[in-house]
């Protein structure tokens, strides 16, 4: 099992923070251009951003790319992708609430992969999951609120699988050493390319659309992803897959207090007790990897 380190739970706090900001300006962006326009901007900002960082760091065009991360990059982007347009496409059929803590479910379909990979999850880590949720579900969904799933809370659903997919790729290909920078990039790149094309299929970009959403995406594009992807692939080299799933998933905390000061929607008690609970279970995820470190090195 890979060892948490302060590095990592700070970087992947900072990602959070990033995502539950723009958790807004992509909810805001919705009602300007389509899903498939929103996510091919967002990420082709994304890949812009990076791309000179990539050069810098490389010294120069020469093997911007090798051999290695070009594939492990097409696969991720590819993933990235359809995690991505899923959860923009929910936006259509079911409210914002739902679809926070819906996609937040990834951090119990990580650990459910890792079982597939015989990796063992600590009994306690297991607990701390199942609290999360219990602090998501106060936090994003009001009583009464569950309903009948709907087509958007399906395709928040779908999303989460495709984010724990995701999240345990990376965490292979941080084991095989690949440059994180680059690794998002060509990620970053994937994504663009495949978002474009459908794009151009099935919807019809106005130039007057694309200048209504411009301060979201601009946004979503430099800081959730140019930024915050990059820094969930490096924090995720000092993190397990399972903790960093579940301090990542404190975006759906920080969404909401984003909407609190952005948005001026104030947070009731039950929401601020959910937000109180999710961090109980980042505390004690910690303790349980910590004890399971402990054991296998005694």
């Amino acid at each position: 099992m890979k060892k948490t380190t302060p590095k990592g739970i700070i970087i992947l706090l900072l990602t959070a923070i990033i995502w539950g900001s723009s958790f807004v300006a992509q909810s805001i962006g919705i009602n300007s251009v389509d899903a498939f326009t929103f996510m091919a901007i967002r990420t082709a900002l994304g890949t812009l951003v990076l791309l000179p960082v990539v050069i810098i760091s490389n010294g120069g065009l020469s093997n911007l790319i090798d051999r290695k991360t070009l594939k492990a990059g097409l696969l991720l982007g590819s993933v990235l992708a359809v995690a991505q347009c899923f959860q923009q496409f929910a936006f259509y059929y079911s409210t914002s609430g739902k679809i926070a803590f819906l996609t937040a479910l990834y951090m119990f379909f990580v650990p459910i992969l890792g079982l597939f990979l015989k990796k063992k999850v600590a009994p306690l880590t297991w607990v701390s999951i199942l609290i999360a949720i219990a602090g998501l579900f106060l936090l994003c969904l009001k009583p009464g609120d569950l309903g009948s799933f709907n087509k958007g809370d399906i395709l928040s659903i779908i999303c989460a699988a495709f984010y724990a997919v995701q999240i345990t790729l990376i965490d292979k290909y941080m084991g095989e050493n690949i440059n994180g920078i680059k690794l998002s990039f060509m990620e970053f790149f994937t994504a663009a390319v495949l978002c474009a094309v459908m794009m151009l299929i099935f919807e019809q970009p106005t130039l007057t659309g694309i200048k209504a959403a411009a301060p979201a995406l601009l946004y979503s594009g430099v800081m959730s992803c140019g930024i915050a992807y990059t820094l969930q692939v490096i924090g995720q080299k000092h993190a397990s897959p399972v903790v960093a799933s579940l301090l990542m998933c404190l975006e759906s905390v920080f969404a909401a207090l984003a909407g609190w000061f952005i948005l001026k929607e104030m947070m009731t008690a039950r929401e601020l007790t959910g937000c109180a609970i999710m961090f109980f279970a980042i505390v004690l995820s910690q303790v349980a990897e910590s004890v399971s470190m402990q054991k296998k090195t005694a």
